[in-house]
Formats: C-alpha cells, structure tokens, sequence
C-alpha cells in the first residue's frame, strides 16, 4: 500500500511539473502587449522659461517623462558653456531621460546652392553632435522656404535634397524626419510631405506631423490612413480652441491636449502601429504657460498626456 501510494504521489509531482514548465514556457511565448504610444515632451513647452540643457531635463524627469525633444541650440549652448557630450550622457542617464528627437533649422532645402551646400554642413554637425547623446532622429522642416512670399520648391527637387540629407543620416546614425508645416508656401499640405518622402526613394524616409500643423495647413486627418504606418515615428500632439481658424491660428495658440476642440484621439486611434510605439511628443509655445512655474507646465503635461492615450 506504501508503495502505490508514492508511486501516485510520484505521479502526480511529475504531472505538477510538467504542467508548470508548460505553463512557464506559454508565459515566455506569450510576450505582455507593448504601449501604442510613448509620452514624450517637447522642450518648446517649457521653452520659454529658459531652464537650460540641465534643469529642463531635470524638470520633465520630475513630472514623470522619460522621453524628450530636445532644441538644438539649448544642447549647444550647453557644450559652449563647458558642458561635453559625456556629461550630457550622464544627465540624461541619472534623470532616466532618452532624446527621441531633436528641433533644429538648417536650411537645406532652398533652392539657393550655396547656401544649401551650408545648411547640409550645418546639419552634419548637428547630427554628429546628437549622434554622441544618444539621440538617432532630427527635426528637418522646410526652414528658409517658409516665410510668406517664398517660391515654391519644386517637390522633385525637394525629394533630391531630402535625399541628400537621409545620406548624411546613413553616415551619422541620425534620421532626418521630414516636418509639416502649415504656415509654410512649402511642405504645408500633407501630400507635399508624402510626395517628397515617397519621391525620395529611401528607405530611411519619416515624416513628422503635427495636429495643429495639420490643421494650419488645410490637410486635416482625414487622408492619414495612407500615410504608411511605417512612415511616422514620432508625431507633435497640442490642441486648438474654437476661437481660431486655420487661417487665423498661430503657434502660440496651441493649448494642451483636451483643452480645445481638436480631434485628437480620433487621429491617434489612425496613426497607431501594432509594431511600435510612436512617440508621442508634446508641442506648445504657450505664453500662459510660460507664465507658470516650470514645474507646474511639466506636470500638467504629463496628465493632459495619459489623460489624451487613455484607453486607445
């Protein structure tokens, strides 16, 4: 009787671990679901209480960001000012902070050669100075084509030169993203952007889109579904009240996101990828808010932020 009673509690103890390694295997198989979205902050947001390199990354880590958009010419100022691309790494590293992105304004898509020969310079060390932070994407809008009686670019040409600057990104590490504006007579309509991307005939291509410039420039989001998912990585989100039109609109009016009238869920439940997250990135250039404590912007941001993905 002894005997076949451990022979059933061998049994039943190889059964229990058969059944726990299957359990732990399907576990291992069965990967957790990633985020649709990364929340990102935009410097533009605290922008105007001139915190430098140091305190804006500081500030965000505090409100809970653990990605950002840096300005280039705040990392600049802080390499003029003794800093080194090694302590900026440590910063970033000891507030938990990745540099997603990066805004700068080298012209190189002007028609003029030379000083488009300057501009492609300009970015290259630009890139190469982001590339030793960590940061593997750069903001490339159509910068000095965008004031108001700028010619037309020829988008055939706009695709060579975007071209040009996706090689520097081969070179550097850095990803050149395609920026939408909407004020612009240049790359303000989201079939421009596409077309340039598209034309440029490299696999490298990203366009960065923005829910106040889609509006500005008339495109709205109705057409997004045939943006390639692959095509956006990251994506500005701000707001807009009922008080302005498109024609009337400037940057300054953006609010945060759920204090206006834009559809801005609706667009992310259009842009979402099941591959990736996309990042997320918090773009306003608010005087009110510059008005506020720094601190008191950033995390306000970060609950307009979970508030605005909640549940897409």
């Amino acid at each position: 009787m002894a005997q076949s009673l451990t022979r059933r509690q061998t049994l039943a103890a190889l059964t229990a671990s058969v059944g726990a390694s299957l359990s732990l295997s399907t576990a291992k198989a069965t990967p957790a679901a990633q985020p649709s979205f990364t929340i990102c902050l935009n410097m533009s947001t605290i922008r105007g209480h001139k915190l430098g390199f140091v305190k804006e990354m500081e500030v965000a880590s505090k409100a809970g960001f653990r990605s950002v958009e840096i300005w280039i010419e705040t990392l600049q100022q802080y390499l003029k000012n003794g800093g080194t691309a090694v302590s900026a790494r440590k910063i970033l590293a000891d507030t938990g902070i990745k540099v997603e992105n990066a805004i700068g304004f080298a012209p190189w898509i002007i028609d003029d050669d030379s000083a488009r020969a300057k501009g492609l310079e300009q970015l290259k060390g630009e890139m190469e100075m982001l590339a030793e932070i960590g940061c593997k994407r750069v903001a490339t809008p159509p910068v000095g084509a965008q004031s108001p009686g700028s010619p037309k670019v020829d988008l055939h040409k706009a695709a060579e030169r975007y071209r040009a600057i996706l090689e520097l990104g081969d070179k550097t590490g850095v990803v050149p993203q395609l920026e939408l504006w909407g004020f612009s007579p240049n790359l303000s309509r989201l079939g421009e952007v596409m077309f340039v991307a598209i034309e440029s005939a490299h696999p490298s291509a990203r366009v960065l889109l923005d829910i106040y410039h889609l509006y500005k420039g008339g495109s709205g989001s109705v057409s997004l579904p045939l943006v390639g998912k692959s095509a956006i990585e990251v994506f500005h989100v701000n707001d807009y009240t009922a008080d302005f039109t498109k024609e009337k609109i400037t940057d300054a009016d953006r609010v945060f996101p759920g204090d206006g009238v834009a559809p801005i869920r609706d667009t992310l439940k259009l842009i979402k990828r099941t591959d990736m997250p996309i990042v997320l990135s918090l773009e306003v250039f608010n005087k009110v808010y510059y008005a506020q404590e720094a601190q008191t912007v950033a995390n306000t941001a970060m609950t307009k932020m979970k508030a605005m993905v909640a549940g897409i």
